[in-house]
């Protein structure tokens, strides 16, 4: 029933500068009137229910996934799950590819764009400042819906780690990297990517508790707050197998068979903050919501879940939840 259209463009004559579209369904364009959502994804296997609310804001429209590397398995995935006029990927490996003004309008014609999981120093290097950034942003100005998964959530906030790696095959950023010191090199922080309204003033981290993030994610905050980039900052930390779908109003809710979401908030100042210093930061409160809770990011409240405070000592996290459990 559906046909499936494989194209290579080419931004120049030089292979490396190549981009893929590859799209299944009407290979027509339609214009459908979308709704206003975001669709965060911890990362770890895929969930159905996310994909679908996602699809439905679309409606009917065509869903654009967007990655740097990798290839069409999406395709075919999200297809089963939706009723969409087409679903498509855009492969964009380089910097030179997204200036091509073809991939932009490639993506400025989607009704829904997901950005996939893999390193999202590329979606950084190799998209922010170009016309496949000012296409995105277009599109959630224009009030259609966006998603990610792992590092594409990681590049929805207003403030993105990079993973700004020195070589490509360093180890993964960890939470023992970032409290002895949090201006280890590695910790590589970046602003004004996305702008996503309700996500702003936040940064997000995935694969959260699956992967002991925790201590990584407090030395973002504390970093945000001393390198003066907001004095309140805020932190969506989503698990592995869960989600957190944001209405036009801010008000969310999390799904999924993963151990949630966790909403950050600091109260303070970090006290000590310092290149090759151990961190010492008191007193952020956290908001752990499972699969069925909500929370509202305008009033930063939530339900269904639980409340308690972490603190870094010395480089040490203490918590005032049950067990002094940090997750």
């Amino acid at each position: 029933m559906f046909v499936l259209l494989l194209l290579l463009f080419s931004a120049s004559l030089a292979p490396s500068q190549s981009y893929k579209y590859l799209r299944i369904g009407n290979k027509d364009d339609v214009q459908t009137k979308a709704v206003t959502g975001v669709a965060m994804m911890g990362g770890g296997s895929d969930l159905d229910e996310a994909f679908r609310w996602l699809c439905n804001k679309g409606n009917g429209g065509d869903f654009l996934i967007l990655r740097a590397r990798g290839d069409d398995d999406y395709n075919s995935y999200v297809n089963g799950l939706c009723k969409a006029n087409s679903v498509a990927t855009l492969i964009i490996p380089n910097r030179e590819a997204a200036e091509d003004p073809s991939v932009a309008e490639i993506v400025r014609k989607a009704e829904v764009v997901f950005i996939a999981g893999g390193d999202q120093s590329n979606y950084v290097r190799g998209w922010k400042g170009t016309p496949v950034e000012s296409a995105i942003n277009d599109d959630i100005a224009a009030g259609k819906p966006i998603g990610g998964t792992s590092a594409g959530l990681a590049v929805l906030g207003g403030f993105v780690y990079g993973c700004l790696k020195d070589k490509p095959d360093d180890k993964d950023l960890a939470s023992t990297d970032v409290l002895p010191n949090p201006y280890f090199g590695r910790v590589t922080l970046v602003r004004d990517f996305l702008k996503i309204p309700h996500l702003e003033n936040l940064i997000t981290d995935s694969h959260f508790a699956k992967r002991d993030r925790m201590g990584r994610t407090l030395g973002f905050l504390a970093r945000i707050m001393k390198d003066g980039w907001s004095s309140s900052p805020r932190e969506v930390a989503i698990d592995e197998k869960s989600a957190v779908l944001v209405e036009a109003d801010g008000k969310s809710t999390v799904v999924g068979t993963g151990k949630g979401a966790y909403f950050l908030r600091p109260t303070q100042a970090p006290e000590v903050c310092e290149n090759g210093v151990a961190l010492t930061f008191r007193n952020v409160s956290v908001y752990r919501v499972k699969a069925g809770g909500h929370f509202d990011l305008t009033s930063w409240t939530g339900d269904g879940g639980v409340a308690y405070s972490l603190s870094v000592e010395r480089g040490k996290i203490v918590s005032t939840q049950a067990g002094k459990r940090i997750y």
